[in-house]
């Protein structure tokens, strides 16, 4: 089992404790370190016989686990591209999120949102498990072709509702209300889980591979790829849902009780809402299920059962 993994089961057994971990892995200022310098923690977090196997109490340890947790792939070992890596993910992000959620016009809305989605659905795939093999096609260019399919989809179908608004309902307050106002997040939140489920679809087409306690593999689950694949599109159906619900609703009342009373810096006021909105749910998300999952005996494969008499197994969930 990769040493991420392990630092993943030994220091994130509950919600919490997987919140406060993320709080301090998605510091930005990870990303300034240097490929030579995440090799060197790599390296020594490797060969240091220490590797947690229980809750760490070392401070610089703990720094070296959280550059190593957001820096390289815990299946291939290779160094994650710095785009897309966890502490990336907000700032790019959020001015997309700003500018989806102010478009008026359907063309713009499907730029904007194939953009996003795009750059949401590149994130996926790389931090996806790694594992997945297939020998009759090229499974990369598989994922690629399943990612433009899925992101162009949901594009349109985030432009459907402004296209339809502007062309049949102009004048009604209500559809306009609905359709500015309502639809987004729902949109967003079950686009973003369908992008999910299709470019990660070769890990429950394919199968995951799956770990003991002791971090032998013994074998490759389809069941296990399809609980990883679920639960990460879930928790990106709740962080975008919530993205676009939540600070509709505190503007809906920041409004009401006229605590902005110049209409100029509504603006503004609006960008620091959905910034701060984004930065709580971002740690919320990615600690709803733990990287290191887990799957018990009964829900895996009989031909994986029949080599092992293990109780828990163990995968790699991915981002």
């Amino acid at each position: 089992m990769d040493a991420n993994l392990r630092f993943w089961r030994a220091e994130g057994q509950s919600f919490f404790q997987r919140f406060l971990l993320w709080a301090d892995a998605l510091d930005p200022l990870l990303l300034l370190k240097s490929s030579n310098e995440i090799k060197r923690t790599r390296l020594l977090i490797q060969i240091d016989e220490k590797t947690p196997s229980e809750p760490i109490q070392n401070n610089q340890t703990k720094e070296a686990f959280l550059l190593s947790l957001t820096s390289v792939h815990p299946d291939t070992d290779k160094i994650i591209p710095i785009l897309f890596r966890p502490p990336a993910f907000m700032p790019i992000t959020l001015p997309l999120v700003i500018v989806s959620s102010v478009q008026r016009q359907a063309k713009h809305s499907f730029f904007w949102q194939f953009v996003f989605h795009t750059y949401t659905t590149a994130f996926t795939l790389v931090n996806g498990n790694g594992t997945p093999k297939a020998e009759e096609y090229s499974l990369q260019q598989k994922q690629i072709l399943l990612g433009l399919g899925a992101v162009s989809y949901s594009a349109c179908v985030g432009a459907l509702p402004l296209s339809f608004v502007n062309r049949f309902a102009s004048k009604s307050s209500l559809m306009q209300f609905v359709v500015r106002k309502l639809l987004p997040a729902p949109l967003f939140g079950l686009t973003s889980a369908f992008t999910v489920a299709m470019v990660r679809s070769p890990e429950f087409d394919n199968g995951i591979e799956v770990m003991d306690r002791n971090g032998k593999v013994v074998g490759v689950s389809k069941k296990a790829g399809e609980k990883a694949v679920m639960e990460t599109a879930l928790s990106r159906a709740v962080l975008f849902g919530t993205t676009f619900f939540l600070p509709e609703v505190l503007m809906y009342f920041v409004q009401r009780a006229r605590f902005v009373k110049n209409h100029r810096a509504l603006g503004p006021v609006r960008m620091f809402v959905i910034m701060s909105v984004l930065a709580g749910m971002l740690p919320v998300s990615f600690s709803m299920f733990s990287q290191c999952g887990e799957i018990k005996r009964a829900d895996l494969e009989p031909e994986i059962l029949s080599s092992t008499e293990e109780t828990e197994f163990f995968y790699n969930r991915g981002v």
